[in-house]
């Protein structure tokens, strides 16, 4: 990290010397050769300085990778015991709070849950009763109240009243978009396949540089990008 900003110089260094030859190449060339010969020559020169710009460039985004392995790696010995705050004994379980935490903390979906799952805890109980009261404590109970007894009817119709263990089916249930499925891949099934971009993630990612997108799955792509698979897991937890 502390020789980032030599890098960076560097980089910028190489660049106006590659721009400085193709000048001076370009230039020398259409003094000295036939008009056609000027041509290839030009295109031959512009192309050599773009491969030389490529591989430049490649070294600025391996460096940067290597950051982002360092950020990673000083967080994991920070916060060792980084890990889902959200209480669950099962995937349905699961499902339920992350619904539940939209635009709402994790402490007080904790302190709601308990009272939820000792009323129903499976598809076909959340079905039968009405929940609005039940989830009123974290917020737009309407909406959030809707959506589990959909995906609880979704759960029984499609999957046979078992939670499906892929981001392409966990996707079709409503109420869990990309975010809530990446979560309950990698705490329910132990499977990560993304990062669950909340805005937190947005607002670091934007600010130390690993994404200048605003939308969600657009910041999870750039990051997958510059991530190693293997952590994965830890970056959802820290």
């Amino acid at each position: 990290m502390k020789n980032k900003a030599v890098k960076n110089g560097l980089i910028v260094l190489a660049i106006v010397i590659l721009l400085f030859l193709i000048i001076f190449f370009v230039y020398d060339s259409l003094k000295t050769k036939p008009i056609n010969t000027n041509a290839m020559q030009e295109q031959n020169i512009v192309e050599d300085a773009n491969k030389g710009l490529d591989n430049i460039l490649n070294q600025a985004y391996n460096s940067e990778k290597n950051d982002v392995i360092e950020i990673i790696e000083i967080l994991k010995n920070t916060y060792p015991d980084a890990k889902c705050s959200l209480d669950f004994k099962t995937p349905f379980e699961l499902m339920i709070a992350v619904m539940l935490s939209a635009q709402c903390t994790d402490e007080r979906v904790n302190k709601t849950t308990p009272s939820i799952f000792a009323r129903c805890s499976t598809p076909e109980q959340f079905i039968e009763i009405p929940i609005e009261e039940l989830v009123h404590p974290c917020g737009f109970y309407k909406n959030k109240s809707k959506n589990i007894k959909l995906a609880s009817q979704k759960i029984l119709n499609d999957f046979h009243g078992k939670i499906p263990e892929t981001m392409e089916e966990l996707i079709t249930i409503p109420g869990v978009g990309r975010k809530s499925a990446n979560v309950i891949m990698l705490e329910a099934f132990n499977n990560p396949q993304g990062i669950a971009v909340d805005t937190h993630a947005k607002r670091i990612s934007n600010r130390i540089g690993f994404s200048k997108e605003s939308e969600p799955e657009k910041i999870e792509q750039d990051l997958l990008k510059q991530i190693p698979k293997k952590y994965i897991g830890d970056v959802n937890h820290i």
